[in-house]
């Protein structure tokens, strides 16, 4: 089934302008979701508005969006207004920057969107991925929408484009705020074992398809278990056993992969003492 766009822009590089479909890349309802439900006869609630100041119960209708300025204080808009604050919005994602693929952390990632041709965009949408992929490079734009200007980055994928949502500079947490301590020099004995380790189990590719949600996948079996009258209980948690030292767990986790042992670097053996010279003897005559 064919995927439904979730909006439209125009993405422009110089003169060249693309009007292109936005496309949700999640799978919608992948979650498990519980309902709160009245223990007395297990109806459905649904949540309220109450009045923070005379406790009353205030339905929708009588509700207004309200921007807190001060402390306590808030000026509050109209249906219009709130409109007229969006109306800064554009569907225009104009490229003004083109870097390499590596220089936009992961971190910076917010939300991913697919981004296909709309009519008559089909060339110039094809022309701009494959310029990306000899190039190896990834736009860069900014783009309004819901009364908030985004950064983004476009970049190929697979036989199209796609579109990351990223974070503000402002938005991330500086690494420096993380407490590190003084960090232990390693002895090169570790470090050889955790690169072969590392070596066992690395691929060229990343293949997603191989994890699953096993988590999800017991849950939905308990919730059936519920459905067809069974009670559930908590499975006990296996015993762990904690390995101390660094070198036995690198040692185990090796095991566990059947890999050989590194050889020890092998320890200089002492220079040999130099020879003591033999004191000459004169003859007497």
């Amino acid at each position: 089934m064919p995927a439904r766009a979730i909006g439209t822009a125009t993405i422009s590089f110089g003169l060249v302008s693309i009007p292109i479909k936005l496309y949700t890349t999640s799978e919608s309802g992948s979650d498990i979701s519980f309902n709160m439900l009245h223990d007395a006869c297990g109806s459905r609630l649904k949540q309220q508005y109450i009045c923070t100041k005379d406790g009353e119960i205030v339905d929708r209708e009588h509700t207004v969006k309200g921007y807190e300025f001060t402390k306590g204080q808030y000026v509050t808009f109209t249906a219009d207004e709130l409109k007229a604050l969006d109306a800064v919005a554009t569907n225009s994602i104009e490229l003004t920057e083109f870097v390499p693929a590596r220089a936009v952390d992961p971190l910076l990632f917010e939300k991913s969107y697919y981004i296909g041709p709309d009519k008559g965009g089909e060339r110039a949408y094809k022309l701009l991925s494959e310029a990306m992929v000899q190039s190896g490079l990834m736009g860069i734009a900014s783009y309004s929408a819901r009364g908030k200007q985004y950064v983004v980055a476009v970049r190929p994928f697979q036989n199209g484009l796609i579109i990351h949502q990223l974070r503000y500079a402002d938005e991330v947490k500086a690494w420096g705020e993380v407490p590190i301590p003084d960090l232990p020099e390693l002895k090169p004995t570790e470090l050889a074992l955790a690169q072969q380790l590392i070596a066992q189990i690395t691929h060229e590719t990343f293949d997603p398809s191989k994890y699953e949600d096993d988590v999800k996948k017991r849950m939905l079996e308990l919730i059936q278990q519920k459905v067809d009258g069974q009670e559930i209980t908590a499975a006990p948690e296996a015993p762990q056993g904690k390995i101390i030292d660094l070198m036995e767990a690198l040692k185990a986790s090796l095991g566990m992969t059947g890999a050989a042992m590194p050889a020890a670097p092998a320890a200089e053996a002492p220079a040999p003492a130099p020879a003591e010279k033999k004191k000459s003897r004169k003859k007497s005559a």
